[in-house]
């Protein structure tokens, strides 16, 4: 039978070969050797032969996995500088406070995970002693992702440092009193400790690999320097299965990002039970990162495991770990030395005479607590190889037992990430385990103690100089003291007060066109950051590529196609824009590193962000959050929005919702204006905001969510109205009456009150004509830049009325006075305007496009929802009917006029 795995004939015609005797032998030599040593000796020799062409840089596809073995042999392993034994007792008060922190919180019943940091600590304490750099030397220091879960044994070092005291390690999530920690790293909770948010798992690694090369794109721009910094993302195995996690990796090989290192922490388990059961995860995440293009080291076994290996003359012992299962790893961890020697060693007789001179001790010792991720020395040379590597990332797998140190009701059980407490007799195990000079008398009332050898004691000593020599403290944020920007010349923005006279003009064209002009500017101009998916073109935006360029590290290594045009494909390695392909996700942790600048490298930059709006916040929310998390700045921008404005495309891309979706974000300015001085006004203002000389009480630590449409409309003039720009930043402003409008209604006219955003506004204009000509009916018209805006004011308006103060709701404050009903409208869900209906005085309705969107012309689909000019009308006599102002006939002579 032909093994239908083999080099067919027609296969091997296609290689050309120019020395078919020579091949010949080559292969005889394999048969020679597989047939003498059997095929594990012909594989180890065909996978050394490999990585020997490899190293050499031979041309030949990536060997994807290697043997279940470290990548640094322990002989080739530096000598970790500094005292061991002292960072061995540092490293066991940490572990101790972690503990003990969750567990005094658990009479609380406010959770808290021991057993990530007891798997991981040594992962942190080599790069806290030796490789961390910190805020305060030169340069920006390195970016720490930190593991969400592992966060009690950070701020259990923080405390040993004297960055956090007992009653704050007290208050692990309790944070209501004012002097609590947060559960995870939560720069918004605690922003002078943790730099960015990390638990909700994938987000971290995404981030992390567009942050280094965010950090690159400041460096080739010449903004800053930043070939000091180095960017390092904690992660969990089991967190790897999140599709965010892997999404950009072959971004971070493709432009060498070798200042960034991930580190996962293979414990092999995730929250119930193994990560890969029947198969090995470390195994798997090597081809996968090899495949990427990343460096890949494996930190897999301890010093224990040296005898082992001596021992294993024939690759028996290599074989049978690259056999295992991860989910048996985990058991051998639980079982006694005779279970191994059974299971492990008992189905080949290589290793049965092995185990005949290995100790009980011996076995239990390897298979029980020696993994490469719990020793110093082991760590220390992964880092070491990591940030010496140069040309591509580095990913380092370290072998870990969850629950390390915790005891064996602890180690290794499925369960551990949902257990939150020991018991007493079970901290007292591990104080003896850890050999800390913590007495029995200390645990008054059955209560664990905190421990701490003292602020001049020398642990701490030795910690803080170690830190110092780094750098100063890790994790720190710092929002470095920097002048606001200048505000950009007004020309930019007065320009659109004018109106377009005759010119139909969207207003993602209008926003275009207003950075177009703000780029230029000399002062604030570089600091720009325009972000696209790549839709540049279906925006507007082609005519930045030559005058910006395409940011890519290696330049444009080729003749474009459209080089003869004005608005050729221009890339640049200091190019300004970043195109990021068709990965919103992406684009959106471009957006947060950029956002952030602020604090992390003390550059304000001013990102940009724009997408089709149905494809930022419903699919990205969870990086928006993250991005209100980090306290990041900037512009998003949704364009095509709307429901009925983007023509023909139909369900998954009509937005009725998105900033419903924004509204939940409490660092989320939602505007959707309708038209290009609005536009122009509310970005003047976040600029202000954001960059510049914000008022008393602002928070400045916010980002603006626009909606722009596609719809060529005319762009009137701003009006003469006092107040406006105050009315389009607080999201509501009178636009015209009937009588401004030219309209003469007749006297003592029902009058009704319209209010529209976006796009809507210019249907309410219509209506208000129809309304005065076919109906008698007088209509004001108004702006409603932002209903959330105005919903946030009420908010804080009903809390200063509950602590006793009087104020009244710019809402309310808009429309008093005005006469008649109220009548809004958006092209969104109806719940939109409905934010602001409490607190509206007057008779209150709304018209909006909830449901599925559908594929037709706009007329239609306005039709379909109810929200054309024509339905405007009808709703509006049926309001005035309500109230008898108008016939009730009239609602139904409507309709059937209108064909409703």
């Amino acid at each position: 039978m032909t093994d239908p795995n083999a080099i067919q004939p027609s296969e091997l015609d296609q290689l050309p070969d120019r020395d078919p005797e020579e091949t010949a032998e080559w292969q005889a030599s394999l048969d020679a050797v597989t047939k003498a040593a059997g095929p594990h000796r012909a594989a180890y020799l065909m996978r050394r032969t490999l990585e020997r062409a490899e190293g050499a840089g031979i041309a030949l596809p990536k060997l994807l996995e290697t043997d279940y073995v470290n990548s640094i042999p322990t002989s080739a392993e530096p000598a970790v500088p500094g005292d061991e034994a002292m960072e061995q007792r540092i490293t066991a008060w940490n572990r101790w406070n972690a503990a003990a922190m969750v567990t005094r919180g658990s009479k609380y019943g406010v959770g808290g995970h021991i057993a990530t940091f007891a798997s991981a600590a040594w992962l942190y304490e080599t790069g806290f002693n030796h490789f961390f750099k910190g805020k305060e030397a030169d340069g920006s220091g390195d970016q720490l992702y930190i593991q969400g879960h592992a966060s009690p044994g950070i701020y259990a070092r923080a405390f040993l440092d004297g960055r956090l005291n007992e009653e704050q390690l007290d208050n692990f999530r309790r944070e209501a009193g004012g002097n609590g920690l947060p559960s995870y790293p939560h720069p918004r909770r605690l922003p002078w400790l943790w730099e960015f948010p990390t638990v909700s798992m994938g987000l971290g690694p995404l981030s992390a690999i567009y942050q280094a090369r965010f950090n690159r794109y400041l460096a080739n721009r010449g903004i800053k320097d930043t070939t000091g910094s180095h960017v390092w993302a904690f992660l969990g195995d089991g967190e790897m299965d999140e599709p965010e996690s892997t999404a950009a990796l072959a971004l971070a090989a493709r432009e060498e990002l070798d200042n960034l290192t991930f580190v996962i922490n293979c414990n092999l388990q995730r929250l119930d039970g193994p990560v890969r059961a029947n198969f090995k995860i470390v195994q798997e995440l090597e081809a996968q990162f090899r495949g990427a293009g990343w460096n890949v080291i494996k930190t897999l076994w301890g010093t224990a495991w040296d005898e082992l290996f001596r021992l294993d003359t024939t690759g028996a012992l290599v074989r049978r770990l690259r056999q295992v299962p991860d989910a048996q790893i985990q058991t051998y961890q639980t079982r006694d030395a005779a279970y191994i020697r059974q299971d492990f060693f008992g189905g080949d007789p290589a290793l049965v005479e092995m185990a005949k001179v290995l100790s009980d001790d011996k076995i239990l010792e390897c298979f029980h607590l020696s993994r490469g991720g719990h020793e110093a020395r082991k760590v220390f040379a992964a880092y070491k190889a990591a940030v010496e590597h140069k040309g591509a990332p580095t990913v380092i797998l370290a072998q870990t037992v969850k629950g390390h140190t915790l005891g064996e009701g602890f180690a290794s059980k499925n369960a551990n990430h949902q257990m939150k407490k020991l018991s007493v007799d079970e901290f007292k195990n591990m104080r003896d385990l850890l050999e800390l000079p913590i007495k029995d008398s200390d645990f008054v009332d059955g209560v664990v103690p905190y421990g701490h050898p003292g602020a001049d004691s020398p642990e701490v000593r030795y910690l803080q100089e170690r830190r110092a020599a780094l750098g100063g403290p890790a994790p720190a944020r710092r929002v470095h003291p920097v002048a606001p920007l200048p505000a950009p010349a007004e020309k930019a923005f007065a320009s659109f007060d004018k109106g377009s006279g005759s010119q139909n003009v969207a207003t993602t064209m209008a926003f275009v066109r207003l950075v177009k002009d703000l780029v230029r500017d000399k002062e604030t101009g570089k600091r720009w950051v325009p972000i696209v998916p790549d839709e540049a073109r279906t925006f507007g935006m082609e005519s930045l590529f030559p005058s910006l360029g395409i940011y890519s590290p290696k330049g444009q290594t080729y003749e474009p196609v459209d080089r003869d045009q004005l608005m050729y494909y221009k890339e640049a390695q200091n190019g300004q824009i970043l195109n990021e392909g068709i990965t919103e996700a992406g684009s959106m942790a471009d957006f947060i590193a950029a956002s952030t600048s602020y604090s992390t490298h003390g550059e304000a930059m001013i990102p940009f962000y724009i997408f089709y709006s149905m494809f930022g916040w419903q699919r990205t929310a969870d990086q928006m959050w993250q991005l209100g998390d980090q306290l990041g700045r900037g512009f998003l921008v949704g364009a095509t929005a709307g429901r009925t404005t983007l023509t023909g495309e139909g369900l998954q891309h009509a937005d009725g919702h998105s900033p419903v979706i924004a509204a939940t974000n409490p660092a989320a300015l939602s505007y959707d204006p309708a038209f290009a001085y609005e536009v122009a006004a509310i970005v003047k203002d976040g600029l202000r905001r954001m960059y510049g000389e914000a008022a008393p009480g602002e928070d400045q630590n916010v980002f603006y969510y626009l909606t722009v449409y596609n719809e060529p409309m005319p762009q009137p003039a701003k009006p003469s109205v006092d107040g406006i720009d105050e009315g389009i930043v607080k999201g509501l402003y009178r636009f015209n009456t009937a009588e401004s409008a030219g309209i003469t209604p007749p006297a003592n006219a029902p009058r009704i009150q319209l209010l529209g955003s976006g796009t809507a506004i210019h249907w309410a204009l219509k209506a208000q004509q129809l309304l005065a000509e076919e109906w008698g009916v007088a209509a004001d018209v108004w702006s409603a830049t932002s209903w959330s805006e105005l919903r946030r004011d009420a908010l804080e308006a009903d809390e200063a009325l509950l602590r006793g103060e009087e104020r009244v709701p710019f809402v309310r404050q808009a429309l008093q006075g005005a006469d008649g009903p109220v009548l809004a409208v958006s092209d969104y869900m109806r719940q939109v305007p409905d934010q602001i209906a409490q607190w509206v005085e007057q008779d209150w309705s709304s018209l909006g496009a909830d449901g599925f969107g559908l594929s037709d012309t706009r007329e239609a689909a306005r039709r379909h929802f109810g929200v054309d000019a024509e339905s405007i009308v009808v709703a509006a006599l049926a309001q005035l009917a309500k109230r008898g102002e108008v016939k009730a006939t009239a609602v139904k002579e409507a309709r059937e006029k209108y064909g409703l």
